[in-house]
């Protein structure tokens, strides 16, 4: 407990409040005896309130950095693999060698989709967009696994991760497949995690597949720069749909729902849209200005992100990694990668961006990285799902496992005060 306090004048009352603090970061004031004085805080967009206590991942924005259980995200990019990410971010502490094989090979094991899951593909339109497919078919593992939702049973929790973790490259390409009119290809547990994606989604009955190193090694850097950032609209999405007790499936689900939004995982989408408006090297000049007045409404984007005001931690990382992807595939002529490169210098340079830290995010190098690959960006937010899942997983699970309540935000009513019915 804390001893220091906080004092809240509300009129002639003085409520004092308890103050704590995390293992770093700012403090926290505790508002919830607010409540009892008939008054509560109002803060649209929660962006200044601590909903939940939590271990899993830090931010500081300011200074640019992001840690999973303590670890610095460019060292974990580095040295580690998505997998033993997963389970860092899964069990608090990095694996053992042992630990870290067998929960290797456990994924391996978990990565088919039951059979009769193929119907529920095709029950959607072949137009349909793949994060529908991927909201419906995810929320409908439930119904197969109904049996082993017990949120309170540790070890139920455990699979489900386990089965989530595994499944969802297979329903990612899946979702691509079924988009494109072309055969499923099951999961091959002689791969890697990244390598089975790439095969599941680019291999055919036809022929053999065979994925590139490189390739593979970029996408299992996309699936760890992606993994978790902390109290996100989805990941609160999933934390505020576990509290109801609902099962892990539809919560996940619900996080897919939120990350659709294209304000929160549109973002690697749009950044490719924009470099087709621009259309050439030598019209971005004019866009810049136009970027450069507040009058107008186009907007740079990839630059910039509403939590990092110094560089994104990540970008670094992807900045890297795209150039090996295009010097490996040969594409570094492509007309768009070429006016994404000269945006990505003008932007380290240029003292309007440099000055607003409009640096590069990690959303502009992966829409990159993910259109040389050639997924198409229908499929952007769906791998971003895929690599997020254990994110919300962890924070689901980090919720249930301790104590908590059913989320039920307030809100600063403006309607009509009380009035009766008009008589007839």
């Amino acid at each position: 407990m804390t001893d220091r306090k906080a004092t809240l004048s509300v009129g002639d009352k003085s409520i004092e409040l308890p103050i704590y603090s995390g293992t770093v970061g700012p403090d926290v004031i505790d508002v919830r005896g607010l409540v009892q004085e008939g008054v509560f805080t109002y803060d649209p967009g929660f962006v200044s309130t601590a909903a939940c206590e939590s271990a899993i991942t830090y931010i500081d924005g300011a200074k640019g950095i992001l840690l999973h259980r303590g670890y610095p995200i460019d060292q974990l990019a580095e040295q580690s693999d998505f997998l033993e990410v997963c389970y860092l971010l899964l069990n608090g502490e990095l694996p053992t060698a042992e630990e870290n094989k067998r929960f290797h090979d456990t994924i391996k094991n978990h990565t088919m989709l039951h059979d009769q899951m193929r119907n529920f593909f095709h029950g959607f339109r072949r137009d349909a967009h793949p994060m529908a497919i991927m909201c419906g078919v995810v929320g409908a593992l439930s119904a197969f696994y109904h049996d082993q939702m017990d949120v309170t049973d540790p070890k139920q929790r455990e699979v489900t991760a386990h089965r989530l973790i595994a499944k969802m490259p297979t329903i990612a390409a899946w979702c691509y497949k079924y988009s494109v009119g072309q055969p499923f290809m099951y999961p091959r547990n002689d791969l890697s995690y990244a390598e089975n994606f790439l095969y599941m989604m680019f291999g055919t009955p036809c022929e053999e597949y065979q994925p590139n190193p490189v390739l593979a090694n970029a996408m299992d850097k996309i699936f760890i720069l992606h993994a978790d950032h902390e109290q996100n609209a989805s990941t609160s999405t999933v934390r505020l749909a576990g509290s109801t007790g609902a099962n892990p499936y539809a919560c996940i689900a619900s996080g897919i729902a939120a990350l659709w939004g294209p304000a929160h995982g549109g973002a690697n989408e749009a950044v490719l849209d924009m470099l087709a408006e621009i259309g050439d090297v030598s019209n971005i000049d004019t866009f810049i200005q136009k970027a450069k007045d507040k009058d107008d409404p186009f907007r740079l984007m990839g630059f910039g992100h509403r939590v990092y005001k110094n560089f994104d931690p990540r970008a670094k990382v992807m900045s890297e990694t795209a150039h090996q992807v295009l010097t490996e595939l040969g594409l570094e002529n492509d007309p768009l990668l070429k006016i994404a490169q000269r945006l990505e210098q003008i932007a380290l340079e240029d003292e309007y961006f440099v000055q607003r830290q409009l640096y590069p995010n990690v959303d502009f190098y992966s829409g990159i990285i993910l259109k040389a690959i050639g997924i198409p960006t229908s499929m952007f937010t769906v791998i971003f799902a895929m690599s997020r899942t254990i994110g919300w997983f962890s924070h689901w699970n980090e919720m249930v496992s301790g104590n908590y309540r059913i989320g039920r935000p307030r809100q600063l009513y403006t309607g009509s005060p009380k009035r009766d019915y008009p008589k007839k």
